[in-house]
């Protein structure tokens, strides 16, 4: 099933996510996950943006051929818990599918080190560096309820308010179905 994405602006994109009880079976909401990311072009979705708010994230940078590192990047994220952000900061231009056709650079850590379970309910500590390590910043970030552009100076944000207040109101051009908070 291909969700909706919830546009800028839904108070569900800005609330810390609750844990997921573990042992829940999330086979289902996982798929539909995928699929919904893969509907509308993304390489990473957090159930926020699907109006659940709970912690969990799918990545899948295997359609970047421009990113050899990422041939192999498709995990699933529950209930992550970030335990070390390092290394020097770079600056990269992000996107996001509850903020369409909004791009700006965000600074991120190079290298994290992570505690997740996958959708099988097994415990991982990984360490992720570049790229994967971005990916899963801005997803993780969404399940903290926060987004790329709060990252962006005080001007950027400025320049950017119309396109933001359009968005929130469904004004914007996508190829996949949105949840726009003040649509009339």
């Amino acid at each position: 099933m291909i969700y909706p994405i919830v546009m800028y602006g839904d108070a569900v994109l800005r609330k810390r996510a609750a844990d997921i009880k573990v042992g829940t079976d999330l086979t289902e909401l996982v798929r539909d996950m995928y699929e919904t990311m893969h509907a509308a072009h993304g390489i990473g979705l957090a159930a926020p943006q699907i109006g659940k708010s709970i912690r969990l994230f799918v990545v899948d940078g295997t359609t970047l051929d421009d990113e050899p590192t990422l041939t192999d990047f498709k995990k699933v994220f529950v209930n992550a818990v970030m335990l070390d952000e390092e290394g020097k900061e770079w600056d990269f231009e992000e996107g996001c599918l509850s903020i369409p056709n909004v791009r700006e650079d965000v600074w991120r850590h190079e290298k994290i080190r992570i505690k997740y379970y996958d959708e099988n309910w097994n415990l991982h500590e990984e360490e992720f560096d570049g790229m994967k390590a971005r990916i899963i910043q801005h997803e993780y970030d969404h399940i903290e309820g926060k987004l790329f552009i709060d990252y962006l100076t005080s001007l950027k944000k400025r320049m950017i308010k119309g396109k933001l207040t359009n968005i929130s109101k469904g004004i914007v051009d996508t190829d996949y179905r949105i949840l726009a908070p003040l649509k009339r």
